[in-house]
């Protein structure tokens, strides 16, 4: 089995945190992002892993020191996703079945179940796909995607893309092997020819980081719910009252820590201060008296959610 994680957008959406850290290095429940995601390729399986990087590239390279499994692909344009995965073929089995993921989402589902149910529906393209109201958008038959245009045909469904498909090498090759390609122009041609398979996985839990918003709520999600908690905790961290505490963490007198919140490793937490369903990035120091409520903290940057 083998992996390409996305990881080269510019997190636009994200902005301005985004201009100092890319999108998959945001620390979820206190460690990157990037991190969970890796870890779950490898539990899955995963021997060989691709990391597309372009936007604030070194510091996604200089965060995998750790994952001796991973070839970094830095890409000194952006590719788009389909360019990324004609570029990773030098790096990777050209005979096998590639799982791709983005480095934006957090999720349990089962990695290892998708690739293997690719391998035996003898479809060219899997997609993993779920009803999510807010993304449908992709056209669905059954167990085929028939279109990505927009809109409900009769006798049909709109599916949401969950960002992770299996995609045969003899696909890949169709790509060009130089610059930017969009992979949904081709997935279209083959989806019309009735070779792009669906698998359903609507109950399992799925969040994107497009937003500030979405990235404040996975935190919600992720605090408040035993099961997901437990799967994405940071072991280095404890939780208490629904707030999760990083290492070396300094709490002031008369501290109050209200609803659910992070607070990363080498925190420090003035006096009187009331922190409300907020995530603190590593190394802030917050003032006494602060009253913080849905915010995002980096130390250098502040975002109040309103």
């Amino acid at each position: 089995m083998q992996a390409i994680l996305l990881a080269a957008g510019f997190g636009t959406r994200l902005r301005p945190y985004s201009l100092i850290r890319p999108k998959p290095l945001f620390p979820v429940l206190n460690r990157p992002l990037i991190h969970h995601l890796l870890d779950m390729l490898l539990e899955a399986g995963c021997l060989e892993i691709v990391v597309n990087t372009h936007h604030l590239g070194r510091q996604i390279y200089a965060a995998l020191d750790n994952y001796p499994q991973v070839t970094v692909q830095m890409e000194s344009e952006i590719l788009g996703t389909g360019g990324s995965l004609r570029l990773a073929l030098q790096s990777l089995d050209h005979n096998k079945s590639l799982l791709v993921m983005n480095g934006d989402i957090v999720h349990n589902i089962d990695l290892e179940f998708i690739y293997d149910a690719h391998l035996r529906s003898g479809n060219m393209v899997t997609m993993v796909m779920h009803d999510y109201p807010r993304f449908n958008s992709v056209n669905v038959d059954g167990e085929l995607v028939t279109s990505f245009r927009s809109g409900k045909r009769e006798g049909k469904e709109n599916l949401a893309f969950t960002g992770i498909h299996v995609v045969n090498p003899e696909v890949i090759r169709q790509i060009p092997e130089h610059g930017f390609f969009h992979i949904i122009d081709l997935y279209e041609q083959l989806a019309g020819r009735g070779q792009v398979g669906v698998e359903r996985v609507d109950m399992a839990f799925w969040q994107d980081i497009g937003t500030l918003a979405d990235y404040l709520d996975l935190h919600r999600e992720l605090l408040t719910s035993d099961d997901m908690f437990s799967m994405f905790s940071n072991p280095f961290s404890i939780c208490r009252d629904n707030w999760l505490i990083g290492r070396d963490v300094h709490i002031g007198s008369g501290v109050k820590l209200l609803d659910w919140g992070c607070l990363g490793d080498g925190v420090r937490v003035g006096d009187g201060a009331v922190l409300r369903r907020s995530v603190i990035w590593d190394g802030v120091k917050i003032s006494a008296g602060e009253n913080s409520k849905d915010d995002i903290m980096t130390g250098n940057i502040s975002y109040r959610l309103v």
